[in-house]
């Protein structure tokens, strides 16, 4: 028997605050935290038999805001998944935490208590631009953080984001080098996007707020890549960029196709063949769990489904899309349609061929997703 590695996510649906740009499943209300771990803690005993087959080898907390947990509560789910699933001796485990939670002893706890991967999310360097997001913390308590974390942690990684309204590409810029200067290994950024029901959204259409500009977040993004690289980071997926040996295993696995459970309210799950979620209401997900009913709904993905996937993930990191994989995989009228659909994207040099791999250009990663779009198949099942 084949033992496949496999991750296990748990989403944590807490945060002090709202973050104006967020469309995360979470809520600021925590007199439901205690009972809510409870419920995690449940899911994974009753979910133990879907990974009989599988290693995991990552643990992933994720939100909403993880370290807004005593460090006991997550000992606690850490012994449950120990106790119920079978795991590698050294797992990845990653907590994302904001600044404003993190101190010396609470760093310290959480290392002795076995999370070896902090995901920070700093957003930014300037209390201008924190204040705009809604963001729990300042600038000065980020650089704090990030003093105090990186003592403590090898494997670090912190999130920007850029095509702020209002950041010029100077402020941009100078909030990327304040980020190497602490010499993280790691670092996941993305562009400011207005997700339908935030108070961002809102904010714009009164005119509260300038809209986000898509060419001034695309200047940003080449200006990002650049450094990078010169830094010696590996923009190996368009979001993300790592030194060799810190890129996360956690979503590279996602990427790859590897299976992973979610646990909590809105967590998503892949075992391979199918998709499934669970509810996106803390309420309703606590109560089903306590019946030992699982609040999940489950869909299984076609031949095209799995296609449309490789094709996104792939094109979004430097492992590309594999034309042989395509036809191994899906078959040759899958790989037929491909070579065809990538004609104009190739001589507009937004992608490139590796063999017989295909990439995206400097000038296609920021524009991936929408070449993707253009590569997925519609109608064959």
């Amino acid at each position: 028997m084949n033992i496949e590695l496999s991750g296990i996510y748990i989403h944590i649906p807490f945060c002090k605050q709202a973050c104006h740009y967020c469309d995360f499943h979470f809520s600021t209300q925590m007199g439901k935290k205690e009972v809510m771990i409870k419920a995690l803690a449940r899911e994974l005993e009753l979910r133990a038999n879907k990974l009989k087959n599988e290693i995991v080898s990552t643990i992933y907390f994720g939100g909403g805001t993880p370290s807004v947990l005593e460090v006991a509560e997550i000992q606690a789910l850490l012994h449950t998944i120990h106790k119920n699933f079978k795991v590698v001796e050294l797992p990845e485990i990653t907590l994302e935490a904001n600044p404003d939670d993190l101190n010396d002893d609470k760093l310290s706890e959480l290392s002795k208590a076995g999370i070896n991967r902090m995901s920070i999310g700093i957003q930014s360097f300037f209390d201008e631009d924190l204040q705009l997001m809604n963001r729990a913390h300042t600038a000065i308590e980020a650089e704090n953080s990030l003093r105090s974390a990186s003592a403590l942690f090898d494997n670090l990684s912190i999130d920007l984001i850029y095509g702020i309204p209002n950041m010029s590409n100077e402020r941009w810029l100078q909030n990327i080098k304040k980020a190497l200067s602490f010499n993280i290994p790691h670092i996941s950024s993305y562009a400011l996007t207005v997700e339908p029901k935030t108070a961002l959204k809102k904010f714009i259409e009164k005119g509260l707020v300038p809209n986000v500009d898509d060419e001034q977040a695309q200047v940003q993004f080449h200006l990002l890549v650049e450094l990078m690289e010169t830094e010696g980071f590996v923009n190996y997926e368009t979001s993300n960029f790592g030194k060799r040996g810190y890129f996360s295993k956690n979503n590279t696995a996602y990427w790859q196709g590897q299976k992973y459970l979610g646990i909590g309210p809105s967590a998503h799950s892949f075992d391979g063949k199918k998709r499934g979620w669970n509810i996106r209401n803390n309420i309703k997900y606590i109560q089903a769990i306590a019946k030992d009913q699982l609040p999940m709904e489950t869909e299984i993905l076609t031949k095209t489904d799995c296609y449309n996937e490789y094709v996104m993930t792939g094109l979004r990191t430097i492992w590309g899309v594999s034309l042989k994989k395509v036809k191994n995989d899906f078959g040759s009228n899958y790989e037929t349609y491909l070579q065809q659909q990538v004609q104009r994207h190739l001589e507009s040099h937004l992608l490139f061929f590796d063999g017989d791999v295909l990439k995206t250009t400097k000038k296609g990663k920021f524009l991936v997703d929408g070449i993707a779009a253009d590569l997925f198949m519609l109608n064959l099942k």
